[in-house]
C-alpha cells in the first residue's frame, strides 16, 4: 500500500523514497530515471511492456516480473495469459501471485469458479504473509461461523499492518467476540 512497483525493473520503492527521488530530480532539473536501474522511466504501460530489462527478468523467472506481466495481461482482458504468468510466479513462491490467482478463481476469470482452488491459493498467500489474504480468510471463517478462527486471522493481518483488520477487530470487540487483551495486543502490534 505504501510502495510503488517500478515498471522498468519490477522493484518496489517506498512512496517516501520515490517522492524524495522525484523532488531531487525536479530541483536539479534532471531527467526522471529509475532510482535502481537508472533507466528512464516508462511513460506508458505499453512502453513498460516493451522494456528489455523487464523481458530479461521474465526470462530469468523473476516471480515479481512474472506477476507484473500477468497484471498487464489482466488489464487487457487476457485472463488466460494472466493466469499463465501467475501460475509460474506462484510455483516460484510468490505469495502475491497466489493471492491474485485466488481472485481469478473467485470471479471465474479465465477459469471456472472454484471455491476449493480459491481457498487453496488464499491459504498459500496467507501462510506466506499476505495481509489481504489473511483478511479475506477471516471473512470466510466468519461466514462459516468459526469466529475464533476469524479473529485469529484478523489479529495476524493487523500484526502485518492491515488497517481494515483493526476495524474488524474493533467491531468484534464491541460485539464481545474479541477479548480486550487480544484487541489491545493487536493495536500495539499494528502501530
Amino acid at each position: 500500500e505504501k510502495s510503488t512497483m517500478l515498471g522498468c525493473c519490477s522493484r518496489l520503492i517506498c512512496d517516501g523514497c520515490d517522492f524524495a527521488n522525484k523532488l531531487l530530480e525536479f530541483e536539479e532539473s534532471l531527467e526522471h530515471t529509475c532510482p535502481f536501474c537508472r533507466l528512464p522511466t516508462p511513460k506508458s504501460q505499453a512502453e513498460a511492456d516493451l522494456n528489455a530489462n523487464r523481458k530479461r527478468r521474465i526470462k530469468a523467472n523473476d516471480p515479481v516480473a512474472l506477476r507484473e506481466m500477468s497484471k498487464t495481461h489482466y488489464h487487457k482482458g487476457d485472463y488466460n495469459g494472466a493466469l499463465e504468468y501467475l501460475m509460474k510466479a506462484a510455483e516460484l513462491g510468490d505469495v502475491g501471485s497466489h493471492y491474485l490467482i485466488s481472485d481469478l478463481y473467485r470471479d471465474g476469470q479465465g477459469v471456472e469458479k472454484d471455491e476449493k482452488k480459491e481457498l487453496y491459493h488464499l491459504v498459500e498467500a496467507a501462510i506466506g504473509g499476505h495481509p489481504e489474504a489473511r483478511f479475506f480468510l477471516a471473512f470466510y471463517e466468519a461466514r462459516n461461523e468459526r469466529f475464533d478462527r476469524a479473529v485469529k486471522h484478523w489479529i495476524i493481518a493487523a500484526n502485518l499492518g492491515h488497517d481494515e483488520s483493526i476495524q474488524q477487530l474493533k467491531k468484534g470487540y464491541k460485539h464481545g467476540v474479541v477479548s480486550k487483551e487480544d484487541f489491545a495486543a493487536a493495536l500495539r502490534a499494528h502501530q
